[in-house]
């Protein structure tokens, strides 16, 4: 069961009602205060039913002596005191274990703290924090990726929509290549930074994704499903939406030892959007789909470590988005941007002539100890003469490729036009070079 810091809600309730509203988290009508009468009655309970437990083996402890002395006045009365408490503790424990699964349902709706720094408001208050690569081109339709990619015969939407519907696709030929290319590159950019390679897998629990703050339908009226569920006899599971879920999977119900901290991964697996395309957002060529391949970034860190890991895990995005020579900014995300789990986030865009706009290309979370509480992810100081207590761990994820969005930016900065304006090939950087696998034989791709 998570273990939620019922005393840190109702000690703050102001704060954390106004920091519900500033992230549009869709809470009960007096959630908040809900959560602190609910903790109020369960402390009285429990403490109520403790004293029920204590009696008993006080009363116990009468039963026995009394039959050890032969007095049986006294061993009567103590089995009638005995057959009280145990009338009463049959009384408060099931209303306790009531009052508990009430107290948990409320409180795990209430969203994260948020970090001081981030922008009140919705996207449009997202405050840019750095830029990054060249100069952007003009915005120009012929850059379009789509567009491109049907001139060389690198992706096959209809195909796709024949063989499982819209928002589906194939990659084709040099695209492909780029796929595997991409995910190799960001996964040598990673391990260099001291992130252990990961394989995961692309079916979880679908508990395990709700622990980790992703929830089976999105706020929309009516609400849209955001997964694929896979309905077996033993469990229910879905379609994972990101590796981030199986990472932090990984690392569920276990206590670390304080000087292993901290722990750096990077994954590769599917991601399933079940909601792409589902409101006709974005929906043209690779920009929102239902499945793609994403390379990604976990960390779990002591507790005043993650701020720090925060900025460490944006020096590797950074390197990888530089590496590719894409224009791209760094944002702060704002409150209604931070979802349930996120603590702080940064967005990395990049800029995409042929749509005309920056494109989010990665994200990266600071979750605090939101997913460990759920999880019970926990650290503790092993050395022999620490007293110190078991600690929940603070967890972090970000991506180091979403690789749709990657070859969007690619071949739209990319494309290469003769004198006439008509396309002839795609530039990309040398850094994906040693990444290829075979050769150019239809002379497309040039390197640079």
């Amino acid at each position: 069961m998570p273990r939620l810091d019922y005393r840190n809600v109702s000690e703050n309730m102001v704060y954390k009602s106004t920091n519900a509203l500033n992230r549009k988290a869709h809470l009960p009508l007096n959630a908040i205060q809900s959560v602190a009468r609910a903790y109020t009655e369960f402390k009285t309970l429990s403490g109520a039913l403790n004293v029920q437990r204590n009696a008993r083996s006080v009363v116990g402890e009468r039963i026995r002596r009394s039959a050890e002395e032969n007095d049986t006045a006294a061993k009567d009365a103590a089995m009638a005191d005995a057959l009280k408490i145990k009338e009463e503790i049959a009384r408060l424990e099931p209303t306790l274990a009531s009052v508990e699964d009430h107290l948990l349902s409320l409180a795990l709706a209430i969203p994260n703290d948020t970090h001081p720094s981030s922008p009140l408001g919705p996207e449009s208050a997202a405050v840019t924090l750095l830029t990054h690569g060249p100069e952007p081109i003009p915005a120009s339709p012929e850059r379009d990726h789509v567009t491109i990619a049907r001139k060389f015969d690198l992706l096959d939407l209809e195909s796709a929509a024949t063989v499982t519907g819209s928002s589906w696709y194939y990659l084709l030929n040099e695209a492909a290549l780029l796929e595997l290319a991409l995910t190799n590159y960001a996964l040598s950019i990673a391990i260099k930074h001291g992130f252990t390679p990961v394989t995961t897998p692309d079916v979880v629990k679908s508990e395990i994704a709700s622990r980790c703050g992703f929830h089976p339908r999105d706020n929309s009226d009516p609400p849209v499903s955001q997964v694929y569920e896979i309905h077996s006899k033993s469990s229910e599971l879905i379609l994972s939406a990101t590796s981030e879920i199986p990472l932090a999977g990984m690392f569920a119900n276990k206590i670390f030892p304080e000087n292993t901290l901290p722990l750096k991964v990077v994954g590769v697996g599917r991601a399933f959007r079940a909601e792409a395309g589902a409101r006709g957002r974005d929906t043209h060529g690779l920009y929102r789909v239902h499945q793609f391949t994403k390379v990604e970034l976990f960390a779990v860190t002591r507790q005043g470590e993650s701020e720090k890991m925060m900025e460490d895990m944006k020096v590797v995005q950074t390197a990888i988005l530089d590496g590719l020579g894409l224009p791209f900014r760094v944002l702060d995300m704002p409150t209604e941007e931070l979802g349930a789990s996120a603590y702080r986030k940064y967005d990395m865009e990049a800029w995409m002539p042929g749509r005309g706009a920056w494109g989010e290309v990665s994200s990266l979370s600071n979750c605090t100890d939101y997913q460990s509480r759920r999880l019970h992810i926990r650290y503790k100081d092993n050395s022999p003469t620490s007293t110190a207590p078991t600690a929940f761990a603070h967890t972090l994820n970000g991506t180091a490729a979403a690789i749709p969005r990657l070859i969007i930016a690619l071949l739209e900065n990319g494309a290469k036009f003769d004198e006439q304006g008509e396309l002839t090939g795609i530039t990309l950087p040398e850094k994906l070079r040693p990444f290829w696998v075979g050769g150019n034989e239809r002379t497309i791709v040039h390197w640079e």
